[in-house]
């Protein structure tokens, strides 16, 4: 038996894997009722914030649901449509997380609390709406190469292409069937640079941004006059913490979409290397993709009021 099956088959991967995606699902959908349920009682003014909590929390909810629960109920006839929805959710995941790092270092650049909607229609802003819209519409744009270039595998199929944003083992047996070896890894080097690395990139230079932004605003509050600068100081504590969970949340991102960036591509473009580590690296892209989505709720528990609430009163029921 090889490596990749040794392991794969493993009790302690099996127990760590299961524990990761129940993690996963139990944390992203108390997410989801605790902030969501906030936001439908408030009326009027709606915080941005947890909207996009909701939809980070949402497409993490669907990647896991979609890859690791709703296969166990559909069979081979299901392939190509399952990883078309498995490229989209995934695909709208990156940006979904990279969309909260840009909102946080815009509201940090204006120099007073954005005030959302007090005379205007209830409910988020439109042009909030208008991006999220955006980025679930262009990632299905996106994954229409998946709808179209996969197909049922037979037994003996191996996987000779790999994809961060596809999956790193046959989804219901399906395999993609690009017309030539070329296509394909012109697909997988684009979808690595534009799709994968650069994700990761604006995302580290916008944290850099909210970080300098935050130290500028301290500077100016301790030397400026406290009535010129009233709206600053208010906002510095919970801007600060805001800034810390938010970062927690990135650096947890690209450790383990980087992680799952470099394995994967590894095995692209060096398959000819011994056939042990090459399997090795696709466990560890297994992991790593799960790891995120497992752990980003605990983040936000520790930072979030609304959460650390919910939670205190669960454990003080149970303890």
């Amino acid at each position: 038996m090889s490596l990749l099956g040794r392991m794969g088959s493993s009790p302690l991967y099996i127990a760590v894997y299961l524990f990761l995606v129940m993690l996963g699902n139990v944390g992203n959908s108390t997410v989801i009722a605790v902030v969501g349920q906030s936001l439908l009682r408030e009326t009027g003014a709606v915080r941005s914030s947890d909207v996009i909590l909701v939809n980070m929390a949402f497409s993490n909810l669907m990647v896991s649901l979609a890859r690791n629960s709703l296969l166990v109920f559909l069979n081979k006839n299901w392939c190509r449509f399952m990883m078309g929805v498995w490229v989209w959710l995934r695909s709208a995941n990156v940006w979904s997380t990279f969309f909260l790092s840009v909102f946080h270092f815009q509201t940090l650049r204006r120099v007073a609390p954005p005030i959302t909607n007090v005379h205007g229609h209830p409910g988020p802003p439109r042009s909030l709406i208008f991006g999220l819209c955006l980025i679930w519409s262009l990632n299905l744009i996106y994954s229409i190469p998946a709808f179209v270039f996969s197909k049922n595998g037979d037994e003996n199929s191996t996987e000779t292409l790999m994809l961060v944003s596809s999956t790193t083992r046959p989804l219901l047996g399906c395999i993609w069937d690009f017309p030539s070896v070329y296509s394909g890894l012109a697909f997988a080097t684009s979808s690595m640079l534009i799709h994968e690395c650069l994700p990761i990139c604006l995302m580290s230079v916008t944290n850099l941004g909210s970080l300098l932004t935050l130290y500028a605003h301290g500077q100016t509050r301790r030397a400026a006059n406290k009535s010129q600068d009233a709206p600053v100081i208010t906002r510095i504590p919970a801007e600060r913490r805001a800034a810390k969970v938010i970062l927690a949340l990135n650096i947890l991102f690209i450790l383990s979409w980087g992680g799952s960036v470099i394995s994967v591509n590894y095995f692209n473009y060096n398959r000819k290397s011994s056939s042990s580590s090459m399997e090795f690296l696709l466990i560890v892209a297994r992991i790593a993709n799960i790891t995120f989505i497992a752990l980003s709720p605990v983040v936000l528990a520790v930072g979030h009021r609304k959460l650390r609430a919910f939670l205190k009163s669960v454990l003080s029921r149970v303890i």
